[in-house]
């Protein structure tokens, strides 16, 4: 029997499944309309991005055709989150095409201990689980919510500070370590050690004059460190301002608590909430610090939290909550921790493990601060 031909179901429920597997030097678009056994895959391999996505808009239309469906047939695209973020989505959405982004973490595989991987398989993989999820098994996949463009391109101001802070600290070990090796322990955090080495102030351990290489190195260090210096500066000048107003005013929310700088709280504006929950378990989950136990038959193991969702997010999280504890001591949280801490003398490992409950704690406590207006219990504010 032909598989090829159109059916005579109802062209409402139609549906196009599109899956991409996207990698540097091809694509994979997997095509199926769930009325033959096996999706049709093809490979784009154009140059430029745009075209890649053109070629795949036409292989839409072709087997659109070939398969006899209808013109307003429903199409639906899939692909995995990578480092392609988001644009294919919103390309996809400025042309009218329903779009997914995946948690490739989510998608169900084979547990063989030898199992064939290719860009063909997981092409065709993520277009039958896209079918079986849009036929509502909603445990087939997991799907991401995209930020806006504007709430993207925000993050990048206190990621790329960071980044900049770091290399900062990379230039000044470099340096440190270097002069080490010559038995000179000058202080390199100064802004006059450049002035120095220009004077040929800064000499070896016996006061002989640095080798010419390890001079000439020197300087190279001094100039890429003022100029990363003189990057972080300005950015710290414009940060603030720069930010949307709606960003803007859920860190002036953040930082009125004691224990929240303006650093932390704009870190956790940016990659926290710009998102909307609807209930508690999402914010616990969405940030990483939910348990994930282990409960099959007689095997019952605690293996600790889930880690997903945004690592930067979660270290500052375990960051805030050692400082919530050291500037709310009243807070209901504090009380809580300190409860479950007392009597552990010097095991560090016990606190350990219940300043990640107090961070799952406060992060829910902080989203329904900014939500509903609810100061945390027993939280002081900073003075006006």
């Amino acid at each position: 029997m032909r598989t090829d031909l159109a059916d005579t179901t109802d062209t409402g429920s139609i549906v196009l499944a599109v899956a991409l597997e996207l990698a540097a030097p091809k694509w994979k678009v997997a095509l199926h309309d769930g009325r033959r056994e096996n999706p049709a895959v093809h490979t784009v391999a154009q140059p430029q991005a745009a075209s890649r996505l053109q070629a795949v808009l036409a292989l839409v239309e072709l087997h659109k055709e070939k398969w006899m469906l209808p013109a307003n047939a429903r199409v639906v695209v899939s692909y995995e989150a990578g480092q392609d973020a988001f644009w294919i989505y919103r390309a996809l959405q400025a042309r009218g095409i329903e779009c997914y982004v995946v948690d490739p973490a989510s998608i169900p595989v084979a547990r063989q201990k030898r199992r064939a991987k290719t860009d063909r398989l997981d092409a065709i993989n993520l277009a039958i689980n896209l079918r079986a999820w849009l036929r509502g098994e909603r445990e087939r996949m997991r799907i991401i919510r995209i930020p806006s463009l504007q709430d993207e391109a925000s993050r990048h101001l206190m990621r790329d500070r960071g980044q900049l802070q770091k290399e900062v600290l990379q230039h000044r070990d470099r340096m440190r370590k270097l002069l080490a090796t010559l038995g000179c322990w000058d202080e390199v955090d100064s802004r006059k050690f450049a002035g120095r080495l220009a004077r040929s102030e800064v000499r070896c351990h016996d006061g002989t004059p640095l080798p010419a290489e390890f001079h000439e190195r020197l300087v190279r260090e001094c100039e890429r460190l003022a100029l990363a210096e003189q990057q972080l500066s300005a950015l710290e000048k414009t940060r603030l301002p720069n930010l949307p107003a709606p960003a803007r005013a859920r860190v002036d929310h953040l930082t009125r608590l004691n224990g929240i700088g303006p650093v932390g709280g704009t870190r956790l504006a940016l990659e926290l909430f710009w998102r909307v929950f609807s209930n508690r378990r999402q914010v616990g989950a969405c940030v990483g610090l939910v348990p994930q136990p282990y409960d099959s038959g007689e095997s019952q193991v605690d293996q600790g939290i889930s880690k997903q969702g945004n690592r930067r997010v979660r270290a500052l999280l375990i960051e805030m909550a050692w400082s919530w504890i050291r500037y709310q001591p009243q807070s209901a949280l504090t009380q809580w921790f300190n409860q479950r801490t007392q009597g552990t003398g010097p095991n560090r490992r016990a606190r350990r493990i219940a300043i990640v409950a107090v961070a799952r704690r406060l992060a829910i406590a902080l989203w329904r601060y900014l939500k509903d207006g609810v100061i945390p219990a027993g939280a002081a504010l900073k003075a006006v």
